[in-house]
């Protein structure tokens, strides 16, 4: 060992400043633990194309890798429920005009996204936010981005009704609709085996929620977590190692990096748009003005428009917009390109054999026409 020094930029400690990544009690053991860690690593020569990271694991615990399925403890996930569930979130009859599905904004080959600042719903109205990627939300702590509503079974009803989205008048002509096609009665019946009356309005929102928990995305960061210190680039851990030195991992943290708490928009430096008001229309309470619900940074790559409002076109945009209005902060463009390097380790694999569009089922001679009004 020829004992000179390597370079930093190929062996460093991912390391959390006081950001509230750690207990007060704990900051002594843990500044020790980095510099053993560093000391020992600096006698290490590392390869010249290989990435070498030394990591207290308890630095990362704020994190956990992906589940496969996220249960419910009100929704029993069986996979003719999951079956019914992709074919009613495929499903445009569910709609006034029959021609909006939830797909039509959460495009499962589009990363659960539709690409647009505020999505099309009925007879061409736009929506007022921007619609999140349905991927992974079913871990989320809250639904909507002023969490109105707290799971996805939940969730799911709602569009259907927003006469701006999907437009149905009541979940009873969704019902009606339903039971007029024979084979969903029989999909219904066998999802719903224990129920006299299986198609039910509460039933579609449990299907689409059954299907939405296995809508997973698991990526190289999960693989990282799990113990492969290879999983990641040299760029992408020198972004992790901005994101977490400059507090992003405050808001931005957990098994989804993000979706876990509500915050402010505009904590440093005034939000430029203060026409929606967040969380404060759904409590009216003073605290709640500009508050939102933190959204997840898993598959942000492929998710844009950004923010509430879909006012960032870019990522790098995105990244910047929050270090100056969240933590104060001008990044450098060295940091926003590692920032940015290290968020595209967090693209997953989609699930490709729940997302492809299924046949549905024919219409009844009873099935209510299209009501284009």
């Amino acid at each position: 060992m020829s004992g000179s020094k390597p370079a930093l930029s190929w062996l460093f400690v991912i390391t959390a400043v006081a950001t509230g990544c750690s207990e007060p009690d704990e900051t002594p053991a843990l500044v020790a633990a980095l510099e053993a860690s560093a000391a020992a690593s600096a006698e290490v020569e590392p390869q010249p194309d290989v990435a070498v990271v030394d990591i207290n694991p308890r630095l990362l615990r704020r994190f956990a890798p992906l589940r496969t399925q996220i249960e419910s403890a009100t929704n029993t996930i069986t996979s003719v429920k999951v079956e019914l569930g992709r074919m009613l979130y495929f499903e445009p009859r569910l709609s006034k005009n029959q021609d909006v599905s939830c797909n039509t904004c959460h495009k499962l080959d589009a990363y659960g996204v539709d690409g647009l600042p505020t999505s099309t719903g009925h007879r061409g109205q736009k929506g007022s936010r921007n619609a999140p990627t349905v991927y992974n939300a079913a871990g989320f702590f809250a639904q909507f981005w002023d969490g109105r509503m707290d799971t996805v079974e939940q969730q799911a009803l709602g569009p259907i009704l927003n006469p701006v989205e999907m437009a149905l008048p009541s979940g009873d002509q969704g019902v009606r609709v339903l039971k007029s096609i024979p084979e969903y009665r029989e999909h219904f019946k066998q999802a719903f085996p224990a129920e006299a009356e299986p198609v039910t309005f509460e039933n579609v929102g449990l299907a689409i929620g059954a299907f939405e928990r296995r809508l997973t995305t698991p990526s190289r960061w999960d693989d990282f977590l799990k113990g492969n210190q290879h999983a990641l680039t040299p760029d992408e851990l020198q972004g992790l190692k901005v994101f977490t030195n400059v507090g992003c991992m405050v808001c931005h943290t957990g098994e989804f990096v993000g979706g876990a708490m509500y915050q402010k928009v505009g904590v440093v430096e005034e939000w430029p748009n203060q026409k929606d008001q967040g969380r404060f229309e759904v409590t009216k309470q003073e605290v709640d003005r500009m508050m939102f619900k933190v959204p997840t940074l898993r598959n942000i790559a492929k998710t844009a428009p950004y923010f509430h409002d879909g006012s960032v076109p870019t990522l790098d945009a995105a990244v910047r917009r929050m270090g100056k209005h969240q933590l104060g902060l001008t990044l450098s463009d060295t940091e926003v390109s590692q920032l940015v390097a290290w968020l595209g380790s967090l693209t997953g694999q989609l699930p490709a054999e729940l997302i492809v569009p299924p046949t549905l089922p024919a219409s009844g001679p009873d099935t209510p026409p299209a009501d284009p009004r």
